[in-house]
């Protein structure tokens, strides 16, 4: 990731503004769920068919909701904040047979790539790029 810090307005969830681009089509901005308890990205199928995905079966998973089943693919991930974004290209997220979920960022890459800081009594969610 750059060298970029982003700051996110934090309430009753640590929600994220993300787009998903692949070379014919890009999503509208998207409220994300940090997900601390998630490997990966999973998103619902819905946002995979709107996208066109070709999609892999990459196996069941149980979950707080029940078991479903995933399938890979790769998109190109745009964190938004008000006045910069930084592009994950080529980055393999999970999509969900169910539309019942949000999108979730799981800690590979979003933990990974950044320090990430709860500031609740200020209402901030920051990101802080780890130089690699």
């Amino acid at each position: 990731m750059s060298e970029l810090q982003f700051i996110f307005e934090y309430r009753d969830f640590p929600l994220i503004p993300i787009k998903f681009c692949t070379s014919g089509r890009e999503t509208p901005v998207i409220d994300a769920l940090l997900d601390s308890g998630g490997d990966f990205i999973v998103v619902p199928h819905a946002i995979a068919k709107y996208l066109k995905l070709n999609l892999q079966k990459a196996g069941n998973v149980d979950t707080a909701g029940g078991e479903t089943t995933l399938y890979k693919s790769f998109v190109n991930m745009i964190i938004n904040d008000k006045d910069k974004k930084f592009t994950y290209e080529d980055l393999e997220i999970h999509v969900s047979d169910r539309n019942d979920i949000p999108v979730l960022l799981g800690r590979k890459p979003i933990f990974e790539d950044n320090e990430i800081i709860f500031k609740k009594y200020e209402n901030k969610l920051i990101l802080n790029p780890i130089e690699k």
